[in-house]
């Protein structure tokens, strides 16, 4: 009888302090729609623990100086590039200019999204394959880019910015396909860790109102609509959300993978 061989891996070698687990010092993180609320706020939280920041935007014309102030605030390296995520090449032209400029890629934050503006049967057709375009196949475009990368490297990271809108139904607006593109994005972080699992991690972060630019034309009946239905009975500050994205990228989560963090003031809990 011949002897059995272990399929067990190695854990991996971490320190005994957190916050050593939380340094990113070296690494290199893309983070996309990183212009606006949430993206630049994670953007801020991963360059203070120290990753080379690349911050990838659409439209903003503010997103070169934004790279600049992360260089001047925290002392790392940043560049901004535009980028459509809803067009593959772009995404995967964006990820060589970032490997050339950088050396490496450790973190993907596929976190640019843009809302629904009507329900299912209200919705126009060019405005639903909009919100599909960006919000899931950009978010797997941007996976698929990455994904390569660290297969051929053997490790990674990949985090989704995901929402509450994938878990429940948001009332009084209706928003079909958001809310469907989200919970997508949610399976397919589960998909993708379980496929993924030998050489990257791959988790979601489910935020629900935040205080940003995207929905600072809501009308006040509406985020008082929120308000009552959320038990914390308030939106977030988007800085609130840094924690969240700091550990699923860091190695304080290295036994984390196929999750997804809720931060949604308890929306869900009802």
């Amino acid at each position: 009888m011949g002897s059995q061989k272990s399929i067990r891996r190695p854990n991996p070698m971490l320190s005994d302090s957190i916050f050593k687990m939380l340094q990113m010092h070296g690494k290199v993180t893309i983070i996309t729609g990183g212009a606006g609320g949430i993206g630049y706020q994670v953007a801020r939280s991963l360059a203070e623990a120290g990753s080379n920041i690349a911050l990838w935007y659409h439209s903003s014309p503010h997103a070169e100086k934004l790279a600049a102030e992360l260089e001047g605030d925290f002392g790392i390296k940043a560049k901004a590039y535009k980028c459509s995520v809803q067009n593959f090449n772009e995404v995967q032209s964006a990820t060589d200019a970032v490997m050339c400029d950088f050396g490496r890629l450790d973190v993907m934050v596929a976190n640019a999204g843009i809302p629904s503006k009507a329900g299912g049967l209200d919705d126009k057709l060019e405005d639903w394959q909009r919100v599909v375009d960006i919000d899931f196949s950009g978010a797997y475009y941007c996976a698929r880019a990455a994904g390569h990368i660290f297969r051929s490297q053997g490790h990674g990271n990949m985090i989704f910015t995901a929402s509450m809108s994938g878990h429940a139904a948001n009332v009084p607006q209706q928003q079909a396909c958001y809310n469907a593109c989200k919970a997508g994005i949610i399976h397919l972080a589960k998909s993708l860790a379980v496929e993924w699992a030998g050489f990257a991690r791959v988790n979601s972060v489910s935020p629900g109102y935040i205080d940003t630019p995207i929905s600072g034309d809501c009308p006040f009946e509406m985020k008082e609509e929120w308000y009552s239905l959320t038990p914390l009975k308030r939106d977030a500050d988007p800085r609130e959300l840094k924690g969240a994205y700091l550990y699923l990228a860091s190695d304080a989560s290295t036994y984390t993978t196929g999750s997804d963090i809720v931060i949604d003031g308890g929306y869900t809990c009802r």
